[in-house]
């Protein structure tokens, strides 16, 4: 299973139950870039989430990588 297709797939799904989203970016030598939205975009512990992220990626894929995390609010929360 490809990185993206784990983001959308397993973590995704996760991360909606708590009300929030993440969307793959990309991913360039060991980093990979994530959008966080909804309630992640506005979370103040996004570290530990991020973090546990690459924990699974490195048990269920056999991957290292380091995860850049870049926030978007709702337009309508950037007034």
């Amino acid at each position: 299973m490809k990185v993206k297709d784990y983001i959308e797939t397993v973590i995704q799904p996760k991360l909606q139950g708590d009300g929030g989203w993440v969307e793959y970016e990309s991913e360039s030598d060991g980093t990979l870039t994530l959008v966080f939205r909804g309630e992640c975009s506005k979370c103040l512990i996004l570290y530990r989430c991020t973090n546990w992220i690459e924990e699974q990626i490195k048990a269920d894929l056999k991957k290292d990588v380091k995860i850049t995390a870049i926030r978007k609010k709702p337009y309508f929360q950037d007034t």
